[in-house]
């Protein structure tokens, strides 16, 4: 079953989106549109970080899924599944469950129409990622481009519900969040390229207020990088007009911090990598890949995908 077009779309009322994903999640789960992967997890210590691995407990149910993988030029966003719809966030980007996920409650920000995965992030998606974060505490994430992880060429953004273990008491929210609050700017135990921008100023509860200021130090950390094509950039135009940036690259957000990683590749070791790596959090096939990620050292493979320091 796919969405009704017909009818005029109803905005998310502030306060709810919570509640929703969990309403829709588990009527998903009931419907069978959504298909989750089990997982059990294990940690690797590394360069001042706990990782997180999760590791597949069904891989012939995830080979399975490729095998029935539409064909390359179909668009699960146009028209998405009705059972995945969540919510209109706003005019221009709507909430859908992850179909294929990992972890339970991950959404999908996705544009109305369709714009390349490629493309620069505007003011309309940090509208969208602002409202959000301000209705639900997560981590949120980019992946600009295949080298950087994104497997669907539809604009999206995605965040999951921290924190990534509720069950470990006393694990960060995340894995790299001390990292991230210990520098504002870059962190030297990072071996790869990346920038830190800290938003412990900003309001949440204000997301119109403070979209702006997160599009600003998008644009600030892409620069830095020297990922902002501003050479290329014709008078007076927008980074939502589709310009791209000059390399892949992951964007990362919490409530408290920004970081962006330029990318080199998808994967290294036969491990792929996106954003959520970038956060401390791997995923691996089987216990043979779990070993194989022990010997090469979760660090190095960041390194590998990313871009070495010089």
């Amino acid at each position: 079953m796919v969405q009704d077009e017909s009818a005029p779309p109803q905005y998310l009322q502030s306060g709810t989106l919570a509640a929703r994903v969990k309403a829709q999640h588990s009527l998903a789960l009931n419907s069978g549109a959504l298909k989750p992967f089990a997982t059990t997890y294990d940690w690797i210590e590394d360069g001042e970080v706990q990782f997180l691995v999760r590791i597949l407990a069904n891989l012939k149910r995830k080979e399975n899924a490729k095998k029935k993988k539409p064909p390359e030029n179909f668009n699960p966003f146009l028209p998405y599944e009705a059972d995945l719809f969540v919510a209109n966030l706003s005019p221009t980007h709507l909430v859908l469950l992850n179909k294929f996920n990992v972890v339970d409650h991950h959404i999908l920000i996705v544009t109305r129409r369709f714009e390349p995965q490629e493309s620069l992030l505007g003011a309309e998606d940090f509208q969208a990622l602002a409202i959000a974060l301000s209705e639900m505490d997560g981590f949120a994430f980019y992946n600009g481009g295949k080298s950087a992880g994104a497997s669907q060429p539809h604009k999206h953004l995605q965040l999951v519900p921290l924190p990534l273990t509720p069950d470990a008491p006393n694990a960060p929210p995340l894995p790299i969040h001390p990292l991230m609050l210990a520098a504002d700017g870059v962190n030297p135990v990072l071996p790869y390229r990346h920038a830190i921008a800290h938003l412990n100023i900003l309001d949440f509860t204000q997301p119109l207020a403070i979209a702006p200021w997160l599009q600003e130090q998008y644009q600030r950390l892409m620069k830095k990088l020297n990922l902002w094509p501003e050479n290329s950039l014709p008078e007076n135009s927008l980074p939502e007009n589709g310009l791209q940036p000059l390399s892949a690259y992951n964007l990362l957000v919490t409530r408290q911090w920004m970081c962006i990683v330029p990318r080199s590749q998808e994967g290294f070791g036969g491990i792929s990598v996106n954003s959520l790596g970038f956060a401390g959090a791997l995923l691996v096939k089987d216990a043979a890949q779990l070993e194989t990620l022990r010997a090469l050292q979760p660090m190095n493979i960041l390194t590998q995908v990313g871009q070495a320091l010089p």
